[in-house]
């Protein structure tokens, strides 16, 4: 069987305002390529459609519950973009079924967990499957002192190890529909499973590429 790779794809790429058309036909476009050579499962994100609906309800419950909805749904818009047309997997069980037949599956969260998130998800897929590498795909070029969008001089960690890296998330609070480069679900599981982790742009598809060709690139490893 093919080496596996799982991306979580941060759903402020898919839908920043709105769809994004030109963003989601070049990630098909290199998708499509790397799949040549890779087994790829992608675990989508809520972002800001997550989000815009949460502000309408009260409860971290019923949120959690939106967001997981939110996730689904953009899982299957971007299973859509490759034409499959299988049920969106739900369980750790169905997405190893479905990549031991295919050599892409899409999902979003798998089933209902309190607290669990998308890129928890996939580093939980990640570890369940012992994929060669988990990859963030996120709007920012890795992990960042500080928060870049508000700092011009936040500098770039081009690598952290995993104990610092769970000791950094675990200062920050949860919250349903967060906004983070990598949370905490997703940092616990990466520590204990050591599954090894790369933080990168997901826009910048020249440094995807230097990135699996085994060049410099910009982002973050964690390992």
């Amino acid at each position: 069987m093919k080496v596996v790779i799982v991306f979580s794809l941060g759903g402020s790429l898919i839908v920043p305002d709105k769809v994004d058309h030109d963003y989601l036909t070049k990630f098909k476009n290199f998708i499509e390529k790397l799949n040549k050579k890779y087994k790829i499962i992608i675990v989508t994100g809520g972002g800001k459609t997550a989000r815009e609906y949460m502000k309408e309800v009260k409860g971290d419950k019923v949120k959690s519950l939106i967001g997981i909805m939110t996730t689904k749904l953009n899982a299957r818009l971007i299973s859509g973009l490759f034409n499959i047309t299988i049920d969106i997997p739900d369980t750790l069980e169905e997405v190893k079924k479905q990549i031991e037949e295919n050599n892409l599956v899409v999902t979003g969260a798998l089933g209902v967990q309190p607290h669990m998130t998308s890129d928890g998800n996939a580093a939980e897929i990640a570890e369940y499957l012992k994929a060669k590498i988990f990859i963030n795909l996120t709007n920012v070029n890795g992990l960042y002192d500080k928060d870049p969008r508000k700092y011009k001089n936040s500098k770039l960690i081009s690598y952290v190890d995993y104990k610092s890296f769970n000791d950094i998330i675990k200062k920050i609070k949860y919250e349903a529909g967060q906004h983070f480069i990598l949370d905490q679900a997703a940092a616990e599981i990466i520590t204990r499973s050591k599954t090894e982790t790369a933080i990168l742009n997901g826009k910048d598809f020249n440094n995807l590429q230097r990135f699996f060709d085994k060049k410099e690139f910009i982002g973050t490893i964690i390992s």
